[in-house]
């Protein structure tokens, strides 16, 4: 009787292997009712002689289980968070292009945003939704209206443009830094198309923007970048990030 008993588990634990982790659960039940029923049976026997006999059958088991924990016990990945921006900066300084190139976009589909876009930019511990806002002399005044709700932001200068065009980045970066909206964000500064001969370095745009005193006690990070350099732009928005997390940390203190 042991024996068509040992039978009949190593057909079930055939059955369990067409069905894999699914059928663990059932197949722990069963191996407990059949050890239950030796142990019940009319026939006493040694109890080492049921742990001899069950042994193969539970070592199949033990592998099943190993299986199943490590195919459905593993569990989703923690969530990422996510984090509202507003992207400014004028018409030419290459918001798009960069939000397009961190998105792996065709450099070829890239056209100037006229009015808003949205985007989801994937990083490895955070997704970044960002909103551009189109950056043209009738449009800028309504910067303003699309600012709610945003938890960072994002402002891109052309660091070689001509003076004219650096003095209205200027007024409107010192515009965005003391809005009530923004002036208590972090603040991603980035001086792009570095790779242009006419580019001004980091330093130049710092002391030109007057950033060290107008920025004091703000959170806010300057850094140059260019479409050539793509590892550079990404550590700056992992800059960013760790700014975004500072900021949720203080809340859950406070």
């Amino acid at each position: 009787m042991s024996d068509l008993r040992i039978t009949e588990a190593f057909l079930y634990m055939d059955y369990l292997r067409m069905s894999e982790c699914i059928q663990i659960s059932f197949a722990v039940c069963r191996i407990g009712i059949y050890t239950a029923g030796l142990l019940c049976s009319t026939s006493i026997q040694p109890l080492g002689t049921y742990i001899l006999l069950a042994s193969p059958v539970i070592s199949r088991i033990s592998r099943k289980f190993k299986c199943f924990r490590a195919l459905c016990c593993k569990g989703p990945p923690p969530a990422r968070p996510e984090y509202d921006l507003v992207c400014i900066g004028l018409t030419g300084s290459g918001k798009t292009s960069l939000l397009s190139k961190l998105c792996s976009e065709s450099p070829n589909s890239v056209v100037s945003t006229t009015g808003f876009s949205i985007k989801a930019v994937p990083f490895q511990n955070a997704i970044l939704n960002v909103k551009e806002l189109g950056g043209a002399d009738n449009i800028r005044k309504y910067w303003s209206r699309y600012y709610q709700g945003s938890q960072g932001v994002i402002f891109v200068l052309d660091s070689a443009s001509s003076e004219d065009d650096l003095e209205t980045a200027r007024n409107e970066l010192h515009s965005a830094l003391q809005h009530p909206q923004l002036c208590t964000l972090p603040f991603l500064i980035l001086a792009n198309h570095q790779d242009k001969p006419a580019a001004r370095s980091v330093q130049e745009v710092k002391k030109y923007f007057e950033l060290e005193p107008l920025a004091r006690g703000k959170r806010w990070i300057l850094q140059p970048c260019s479409l050539d350099d793509m590892d550079a732009l990404k550590d700056s928005f992992s800059q960013l990030i760790n700014l975004l997390e500072e900021k949720d940390h203080e809340a859950v203190r406070m």
